[in-house]
């Protein structure tokens, strides 16, 4: 566990940041001391360089919040944006060293502002910050959550991870079996009455996020034991080409 003195050196995030982000419920703390102090785990200091990544795409903190809180976000697609988005911004930096050079040595040319053109990273953040927002879902999203307070939200995600943990109660029979088909339909109806619209398309690119590896498969086998997210991810497979 790292303070939040600790995580704000770690990070080059300002305490005061720190608290603002805890107080709109964007990056809670693990745990609090007894004297009430912050105290931050690895999922926490994870979640943290998400923000700080979104943030880079210069995303309102209100969007981050809704985009990392989302049943699909998809953490792999956020880190390649950023990559492409900071490959721009190392490229832009060289042509002004290499410019600041020139003009140091005299080589300058006066009538050359090309290295201050900063429209490639302009355009590329913006198709960024497109991709995020712009789906009919997430829409429907931002609809639904707007009004909800962060214990709803919790509770949401808690009944959500109850189903997974139906699933698990499944695992060791067939993945298109009756009882399993039937757990991804009320999987589906869950989606589709509190995020968005769960079409068989959406749904079945959430269960190749589910049995993937990564995160969600992470925090699926975590509540629900070993192998659920891999068993979801094939009813899903299973329902989506019946």
């Amino acid at each position: 566990m790292l303070t939040v003195h600790e995580v704000s050196e770690l990070a080059g995030v300002s305490v005061r940041t720190l608290q603002h982000y805890d107080n709109i419920g964007l990056l809670r703390p693990a745990q609090r001391t007894e004297a009430g102090y912050r105290l931050y785990d690895e999922a926490a200091l994870e979640r943290l360089q998400q923000i700080l990544l979104f943030r880079e795409l210069e995303f309102p903190l209100k969007e981050i919040k809704r985009i990392v809180e989302a049943p699909d976000f998809d953490k792999a697609r956020a880190l390649d944006q950023q990559i492409q988005l900071l490959t721009l911004k190392k490229e832009h930096l060289q042509n002004l060293i290499e410019l600041a050079n020139e003009l140091r040595e005299g080589k300058g040319n006066t009538m050359d502002f090309e290295a201050f053109d900063t429209s490639k990273i302009d355009e590329y953040a913006q198709r960024a910050k497109e991709q995020w927002g712009s789906t009919s879902e997430y829409a429907e999203f931002e609809e639904k959550d707007r009004g909800r307070t962060p214990g709803e939200r919790n509770e949401m995600i808690e009944q959500m991870m109850g189903l997974f943990v139906e699933f698990g109660a499944l695992k060791e029979g067939a993945p298109d079996s009756p009882e399993a088909l039937s757990q991804v339909k009320k999987l589906q109806d869950f989606i589709s009455a509190n995020f968005y619209q769960c079409s068989d398309e959406v749904l079945a690119g959430l269960g190749q996020m589910y049995g993937a590896g990564g995160e969600f498969t992470q925090n699926i086998d975590a509540a629900a034991g070993t192998g659920t997210a891999k068993f979801a991810a094939r009813a899903i497979e299973a329902y989506c080409a019946r």
